[in-house]
């Protein structure tokens, strides 16, 4: 893995080259193995919080953790592309626009014991325009090689807050065109709810019944990529323990095997049904 500026990381994804790289102020990583019509993002995954802002946040260690997304980026680590977000969500949210990104409060909690700098929170928005500067290059790269492209955007969610039964896997798309991928979309449901996960973890995969898909990453690629189809899969945290902050590699493991077989079989499906 190289640490590359993010005018080198375009430079090598418009040059059509494979590499490791995380950002130079390492917000992220971006790993190309292969040119493929299909993206693996994981923009929650990331822990880092910068240090400046340890002892104003009101947060604990723990409440950042709940509210990401641990391990997601290693459910889909063999794809040939993943991009995934190393900083907390807390510092700012990759997943939100840029008016949004920095949280004054969060999940009904204020954050920060004194305002943020107007300084400070440039700071965190650089990188958030970085992300996406990334994003475009990658995105204009893949649909003018393929025509089309799929993400598979990774999320996960705490489901024992819930105050109802919940689903396994959810799929949100209220912000993509289900009337041209509304099968393609059942496909990669369908393919979901076939993974086998151990101590009888119960499998369920929906659409819409949890979340929406209203996240920035999946609007920003949407709104500027008309070929692309962003798919926001979310698992429920059953990989983990929310409340003790353990988590379950045996079950990761057997998402992420299982994802090897399924991510590229539906891409394959997508590519092959669109690229026309």
């Amino acid at each position: 893995m190289q640490r590359l500026s993010i005018d080198a990381i375009v430079s090598k994804i418009e040059a059509e080259q494979v590499f490791h790289a995380v950002a130079e102020d390492y917000s992220f990583t971006l790993k190309i193995d292969k040119y493929v019509p299909y993206v693996c993002g994981a923009v929650h995954d990331g822990h880092q919080f910068r240090k400046e802002l340890w002892d104003n946040c009101l947060h604990s260690e723990y409440d950042r953790w709940y509210e990401e997304d641990p391990q997601t980026k290693n459910m889909v680590i063999s794809h040939p592309i993943l991009i995934a977000g190393c900083d907390s969500r807390f510092e700012y949210d990759l997943n939100r626009d840029p008016e949004n990104a920095v949280f004054d409060t969060a999940w009904g909690k204020q954050l920060w014991e004194k305002p943020l700098s107007e300084s400070a929170k440039q700071k965190s928005l650089q990188k958030h325009t970085a992300f996406y500067k990334v994003v475009d290059a990658l995105m204009s790269k893949l649909e003018s090689k393929f025509g089309v492209c799929v993400v598979y955007d990774m999320h996960s969610y705490n489901w024992k807050r819930w105050d109802r039964e919940v689903p396994t896997w959810n799929l949100g798309t209220s912000n993509i065109d289900n009337d041209r991928f509304g099968d393609i979309i059942e496909s990669w449901r369908e393919m979901l709810l076939s993974i086998e996960l151990p101590h009888n973890i119960i499998q369920t995969a929906l659409i819409n019944d949890t979340f929406q898909g209203n996240g920035y990453f999946l609007k920003f690629i949407t709104k500027n990529f008309k070929n692309t189809l962003v798919l926001a899969t979310e698992i429920a945290k059953v990989y983990c323990d929310e409340y003790k902050q353990i988590n379950y590699p045996e079950v990761v493991s057997a998402v992420e095997q299982q994802l090897q077989v399924l991510i590229p079989k539906h891409a394959d499906e997508f590519y092959k049904r669109f690229k026309n």
